[in-house]
């Protein structure tokens, strides 16, 4: 009878935890739902976006770069296409004042390509490497794996992250929001910010192509230039109007506008701005000289590296900067101003037409 009682026992025992056992599997069963439902964690998508690096073949992709440096925002079109490992173009293109700037890379080196005076340039460097670009899918990775205190937060389809930059020559510019939309992770909008986190720069992207095909002449330095200028035509130097001599709204603490001297040459006007006090520069300014289809199909070789000016591509040495803008040839010198100084006043260039 005892036996009979303790066999009854165990057996509801057994039931009970048999019964307990598949109430435990189901919750476990369902929380591992919901978690794979829930939203990714930063370390998942820094991971993805890693992935994404290793495993894309490059990339094409359009839209829109607004900067703020000036007295009034300067729009441009922006189309990037990359092709790994090492293959880039870059398309820089103001639509209202039809004008363009091409930057490529590809085995023979770096080249900067400006359409309307039929010039090009060759650099040897390793940009896109030694900077932050802001419309640059694999910078943009970068800067967020090289930033272990980058904030991160989801909206809605998006991913934003908030790093530090890596501007070697532009200390004004520490901070970027990058947002990725979340099914193909790709960028849909970065925004560079000043140390009062005000944006100076935006790139806003309209498409975004992973894994997208090229010609075999995609990145062709002449195949560029040529396709280049059925879009932005080769100036005609008998038509251009004299231009308005401009002056850097930044230079350094203690430097001021000494003298000014105008010079007749063949191509129009030379004025020469002498700057002193305590640091001294000169900035020369001149009607651009359009190279003839013979020398063009030479590019210039540069002893220095590229120089994202925003609105342009300038061409850096230890001591000049030079660009070219809206027709005009700009030359920066200086014994004493930092990398940093020579493109804080150069970027400050543009957009001012008075003392």
């Amino acid at each position: 009878m005892i036996s009979s009682i303790l066999t009854l026992y165990e057996a509801k025992g057994l039931k009970m935890l048999k019964k307990s056992l598949v109430l435990f599997l189901v919750g476990l069963l369902t929380v591992l739902v919901l978690a794979g439902c829930g939203e990714k964690s930063q370390a998942d998508v820094v991971q993805a976006l890693e992935k994404k690096i290793e495993e894309m073949s490059g990339y094409k992709a359009k839209g829109k770069m607004t900067l703020q440096t000036g007295s009034e925002p300067q729009e441009y079109e922006i189309e990037i296409w990359h092709k790994g490992p090492t293959y880039y173009r870059v398309n820089l293109k103001n639509s209202q004042k039809e004008q363009s700037q091409m930057i490529l890379r590809n085995d023979e080196g770096v080249f900067v390509l400006t359409p309307a005076l039929n010039k090009s340039f060759r650099f040897q460097s390793d940009w896109p490497q030694n900077s932050s670009q802001a419309y640059l899918y694999e910078s943009l990775v970068k800067d967020i794996l090289n930033d272990p205190e980058a904030k991160f937060k989801v909206a809605e389809d998006k991913y934003v992250f908030e790093t530090k930059t890596n501007y070697q020559n532009n200390k004004m510019l520490p901070t970027q929001e990058i947002t990725f939309n979340k099914k193909e992770l790709a960028p849909s909008m970065v925004k560079v910010m000043d140390t009062d986190r005000n944006p100076l720069v935006v790139v806003e992207f309209s498409s975004f192509e992973f894994n997208a095909s090229f010609d075999d002449n995609s990145f062709d330095v002449e195949k560029n230039m040529s396709s280049a200028q059925i879009e932005v035509p080769t100036m005609a130097t008998g038509d251009r109007e004299p231009f308005a001599v401009k002056y850097p709204l930044e230079q350094p603490n203690g430097v001021k506008l000494l003298e000014e001297t105008e010079v007749d040459t063949e191509n129009g006007k030379r004025v020469i701005l002498t700057f002193g006090g305590e640091k001294s520069f000169t900035l020369i300014q001149e009607s651009a000289e359009i190279a003839t289809p013979a020398s063009a199909s030479t590019s210039t070789f540069v002893n220095g590296h590229p120089a994202d000016l925003g609105f342009t591509i300038g061409a850096l040495s230890e001591t000049t900067l030079t660009w070219s803008h809206d027709g005009v040839d700009y030359m920066l010198a200086s014994e004493d101003l930092t990398e940093e100084e020579m493109i804080m006043v150069a970027k400050s260039v543009q957009g001012q037409a008075a003392k």
